[in-house]
């Protein structure tokens, strides 16, 4: 089996993990620069702990993270010399716009891009562009307190004509959002939401997915609009719900959990809120302000392609005690219990390929869009030998896996599918954990969890595997 002719492989970044350079070029400060490493980095990110600026007493990943800014061009040789057809990767709003919605845009930051683009471009990788990509810039959250206001919407926009405008001519794909439904579980992170006391935190976030659905849906019109032939997607993470027994009780709460994760692309992809969406508001009290247009906005805005990221499945009880007993544990960012029929990562993350499978004809027989797998790999922490090689059959091996699954959602299934990027494909800044130790990459970066470190960068063996992948379209997988 292999993809057909024109399929995009290729991998996938996010400004803020890997850019670094956040204080030069004319950059604003972004909600991702103040999210710190170690104990606090999850109470910040969830909107518990409120952090808007950076202290003596932190570290901060991003600041850093692995220069990309000043390696880009070797970096996407390297792209170029794997093969990639494409490159999925986010602007930094504040690079662009860095006090969230300046009049006019900041040209350091546009001719940043441009030169980017122009590397990709030469050497055949169309850029896979995400807008927003947990990326909430500190003047905004300061000045309306990030999504909670609906004026994030016009500062968005003012975003995405800036790039359009520049870039209509260089990129044919745009994601509105990274990760959308992640709004819900760390606010912060995904929307530049922290938490007064007594708020009603329900009612803070459905109000706040309430704007960015608003922002995305009418970013898809500009788009249509000022770049005719360009395809505008969505993306959430997924992952599909197992019930953890036969029990209709646990199917109908696995039901209820996928309700959730698909709650934000029932709305971009099908133009209107879900009723049980609806319904669920109503029960909890949730009464979120719309305007009168709202309606006509979400139905006029639908995307053109599903994109999404895919690390693992999830498994959910009705039973609070197995819920209580057989947790994945406090790192991981949505709730789920451990499946007792996977392996796991080192962090707790559950190894199904299969899985891949089943959310892909999932999300096309619920939305019946093309799709597109933007994210899907494995952190692990790698070793480096004497003479400078890495050896990651582990890396080799989840991946090979989760591509043969894909092929046979493709060819098997008939599932209309766009391209797929592995996430990481470099080393990165993990981002619910701010680590350098959990590994994503097919390229090594040389910097440790202490920033420390030359940013030398060196091929992994998966490096040389993926490319043999991307040569023969899937087929040799060997």
């Amino acid at each position: 089996m292999r993809m057909p002719s024109g399929f995009l492989w290729g991998g996938a970044t996010a400004a803020n993990q890997c850019e670094g350079a956040y204080n030069e070029g004319g950059r604003g400060l972004s909600s991702v620069d103040v999210v710190p490493f170690g104990p606090d980095r999850m109470p910040v990110a969830r909107g518990l702990k409120k952090m808007l600026e950076c202290d003596s007493e932190h570290t901060y990943p991003a600041h850093e993270a692995i220069d990309l800014y000043h390696h880009y061009k070797e970096d996407i040789a390297l792209f170029g010399e794997m093969g990639f057809k494409c490159y999925r990767m986010s602007v930094s709003w504040t690079r662009i716009l860095p006090g969230g919605d300046d009049e006019t845009p900041n040209e350091e930051g546009l001719a940043f891009y441009d030169s980017l683009f122009d590397e990709c471009l030469k050497r055949g990788i169309q850029p896979v562009v995400t807008i927003c990509h947990f990326d909430a810039p500190i003047a905004l959250i300061k000045k309306y307190g990030g999504w909670k206001d609906r004026r994030m919407v016009d500062a968005y926009l003012r975003l995405c004509r800036a790039l359009f405008e520049r870039f209509g001519t260089k990129v044919k794909y745009w994601i509105t959002f990274n990760e959308i439904n992640m709004l819900l579980h760390m606010p912060f992170m995904g929307a530049g939401i922290y938490f007064e006391e007594g708020e009603d935190r329900e009612l803070v976030k459905y109000q706040a997915a309430h704007h960015e659905l608003i922002a995305s849906a009418r970013a898809v019109k500009l788009a249509h609009e000022m770049m005719p032939g360009a395809m505008v997607g969505c993306m959430l993470a997924a992952g599909q719900f197992y019930p953890y027994s036969c029990a209709p009780a646990d199917v109908y709460k696995a039901m209820e959990c996928d309700r959730d994760n698909y709650f934000f692309i029932d709305v971009q992809a099908r133009g209107a809120y879900p009723v049980w969406a609806k319904k669920r508001m109503e029960r909890a009290g949730v009464s979120i302000h719309t305007e009168p247009d709202d309606e006509a906005i979400l139905r006029e805005g639908t995307v053109d392609f599903i994109s999404f990221s895919y690390y693992c499945s999830r498994c959910m009880s009705a039973d609070p005690e197995i819920v209580k007993n057989h947790s994945r544990g406090g790192n991981a960012v949505i709730s789920a219990v451990v499946n007792p029929h996977l392996q796991s990562t080192e962090w707790g993350w559950q190894i199904d390929p299969l899985g891949l499978r089943v959310t892909l004809n999932t999300l096309y027989d619920r939305y019946q869009k093309p799709l597109f797998i933007v994210e899907n790999g494995l952190g692990a922490n790698d070793t480096v030998e004497a003479d400078g090689s890495i050896h990651d059959p582990y890396r080799v091996d989840y991946m090979r896996a989760h591509i043969k699954a894909m092929l046979e959602a493709v060819n098997e299934d008939g599932v209309p599918l766009l391209g797929y990027t592995c996430w990481g494909c470099i080393d990165l800044v993990s981002a619910s954990t701010g680590e350098m130790r959990k590994r994503y990459g097919m390229i090594y970066v040389d910097k440790a969890n202490d920033g420390t470190g030359t940013l030398k960068r060196l091929r992994k063996d998966s490096f040389y595997w993926y490319k043999k992948v991307i040569a023969s379209d899937g087929e040799d997988l060997d």
